[in-house]
């Protein structure tokens, strides 16, 4: 048997169940005796308190008892002539032989033993207080008269006693073994109920790990597994959506780094075979292009940097709206150059903030430069700043062509561009919003673009 989740829980069900059922059996095979015991003498004492209220209420006294209680019968009956001879009552002893009565005896109002049960307490001596709590007492019309006091060993069972003990004892198998079957079956059930999700997992992780990276699993139940199993589902997509990502991403860098070589190497080669010379323009040109390349490798290095946590910075206190001033002032010619309007609005007074000055105008540069190219002549770009809930939010709003629903989950995505013409043209890389949102989050703060197509982002 192979030491699997399914049959350890299987052998835990039934070993719990083996143990509860162990114990319940021994509890009442241990205190059936007694229970029986104690029904038998409370039984066998109203009896005998019936039969002497009965026998008070005939005499009006104790007198004459002794010889009474030697033929009373165990169950009420009709009260016989005391006057008759004793021999005439008829005999209530069992069937077995062994009279009952002999476990019990009888005292007075006033504690005068009338019927000895107890060796130290022969008749006519006087029992203490004590003596009697145990006792069953014997009252008529409301008065307590005497009671009937019990030995120490308890009376004999009957046969037909004896009997119901061995069926109690019989039931008693039958039901463990019951019990036992039936947790064997539901242990069965439940371990393989709770199994089969794992076991799904593990197929599904297994897969995984073969290079299938969109894996889903049925989810069903709400409770802790079927938690895994929504869990795994999400990774799973995230990782298939990552992979897929870092695939286009190798893509698109071996695309951007394609081109300004291609142009490279053909001005080079061209110049060593003769066919153009190399004038001040063209290696102007070159150069370029490596520049290109460089600052491609630069954001590159600095992504990944921001991934494994090592990004250089050096934060300090600055007043968000001196910082949103400085990065106007770096693009007020631009703006005028284009006819777009460009102004800083920050309404009273914001506390400062612990930011790398430097990084976060490298931020605000890529933000207003991708305002201003999808910014028509004659629009406007805001630089604002709020102050709510304990944050500061710095805003940049243009009033552009804005970006369509389906793609603003992606545009901070490296090397996806929602317009591939326009920077093909500008030779933008696409990773420039991926570049703002880790220098963001590298400082512990956060960004989003909120858009609507035709009316700004």
């Amino acid at each position: 048997m192979r030491k699997t989740l399914y049959w350890k829980l299987t052998l835990a069900f039934m070993f719990v169940a083996i143990i509860a059922t162990v114990l319940i059996a021994i509890f009442i095979r241990v205190t059936s005796v007694d229970r029986l015991t104690k029904l038998v003498t409370e039984q066998l004492a109203s009896s005998l308190q019936t039969s002497m209220a009965e026998f008070y209420t005939y005499t009006g006294s104790w007198l004459g008892v002794k010889e009474y209680w030697q033929t009373a019968q165990m169950q009420p009956t009709q009260l016989p002539d005391i006057t008759q001879d004793t021999n005439a009552y008829p005999n209530p002893n069992p069937p077995d032989g062994r009279d009952r009565r002999n476990f019990f005896g009888l005292v007075d109002a006033d504690r005068i033993v009338l019927v000895s049960v107890d060796p130290k307490y022969p008749e006519g001596s006087t029992v203490p207080e004590e003596f009697l709590k145990e006792g069953f007492p014997v009252t008529v019309d409301g008065q307590q008269v005497g009671t009937i006091i019990t030995a120490s060993t308890p009376p004999g069972f009957l046969p037909e006693e004896n009997l119901f003990l061995k069926r109690t004892n019989q039931a008693l198998l039958l039901g463990v073994v019951g019990a036992l079957f039936i947790a064997l079956v539901v242990g069965i059930v439940l371990a393989r109920t709770l199994t089969r999700p794992l076991r799904d997992l593990t197929q599904a992780a297994q897969r995984i790990a073969d290079g299938n990276l969109e894996q889903k699993v049925k989810v069903n139940s709400k409770d802790e597994i079927g938690n895994l199993a929504t869990a795994f589902n999400q990774m799973s997509h995230e990782v298939a959506h990552q992979s897929l990502l870092r695939k286009q991403m190798t893509a698109d860098i071996a695309h951007d780094l394609r081109t300004p070589l291609t142009v490279i190497a053909g001005y080079i080669e061209s110049m060593q075979d003769g066919v153009l010379q190399p004038t001040p323009q063209r290696l102007a040109l070159i150069y370029s292009e490596i520049e290109r390349l460089q600052n491609l490798v630069g954001d590159l290095r600095m992504l990944s940097q921001a991934d494994a946590g090592e990004l250089p910075l050096n934060p300090q206190k600055i007043e968000p709206s001196l910082l949103l001033e400085r990065s106007a002032a770096l693009f007020q010619h631009q703006a005028e150059k284009q006819q777009i309007t460009l102004v800083v609005h920050v309404p009273g007074v914001l506390p400062k903030i612990m930011v790398d000055e430097a990084r976060m105008l490298q931020v605000f540069d890529n933000l207003i430069s991708n305002a201003f190219r999808y910014t028509p002549v004659g629009g406007k770009v805001t630089l604002s700043g709020k102050f709510q809930n304990d944050k500061v939010t710095l805003i940049v709003n243009d009033t552009g062509s804005g970006i369509a629903i389906e793609e603003q989950p992606y545009i901070f995505d490296r090397f996806y561009r929602v317009d591939v013409s326009r920077h093909a043209d500008n030779g933008e890389s696409g990773l420039g919003l991926a570049i703002v949102k880790a220098l963001v989050e590298s400082q512990l703060g956060k960004v989003w673009a909120e858009s609507q197509p035709d009316h700004g982002t």
